[in-house]
């Protein structure tokens, strides 16, 4: 964990705002890794009660965790931090391969099949209020080709 996320895990806890729940996760997953292999994607479906933004996550399992955004810049898939993903009232946003994601990186080890890891997200609200959702995150095999054991895509790219 980095001191920016530290600092903004301590500001939600002072700030007494931990019990809100505005923000439906399903579908969550990440991918597993190799040995060695220093970063992976986290994956889910979000669906907010009220407008709100997903700002940040955290996890034990990494050293630095950010929202990404994967998308075409000419003829070239670009991959960068973004600071905050909206999530418009009421509507799923999907964080999938190629798309949306959370990235781990620094990965303090290797992220087996056989596991669950434990994921935090940051929101903020419209009035600038914040919360955070604490997950346990199944990790999900990819096969050769690339598809995700139990027939999902997997993540599009190297990190």
């Amino acid at each position: 964990m980095n001191i920016k996320q530290l600092i903004a895990l301590v500001a939600i806890a002072a700030s007494g705002v931990l019990h809100a729940q505005t923000v439906d996760v399903k579908d969550a997953w990440a991918r597993a890794t190799v040995q060695g292999q220093k970063a992976s994607g986290a994956f889910m479906k979000l669906t907010a009660k009220e407008g709100t933004r997903l700002v940040g996550a955290v996890s034990p399992v990494a050293g630095v965790v950010e929202v990404h955004e994967m998308k075409m810049e000419g003829d070239v898939m670009k991959m960068r931090a973004i600071a905050g993903l909206d999530l418009p009232a009421g509507q799923t946003v999907e964080l999938k391969p190629g798309g949306y994601h959370v990235m781990l990186m620094d990965l303090k080890s290797a992220l087996r099949a056989d596991q669950t890891i434990p994921v935090t997200l940051l929101f903020k609200n419209a009035q600038g209020k914040e919360s955070r959702q604490e997950l346990q995150v199944p990790v999900r095999a990819m096969t050769p080709g690339g598809a995700m054991q139990g027939g999902h895509q997997g993540h599009g790219g190297k990190h």
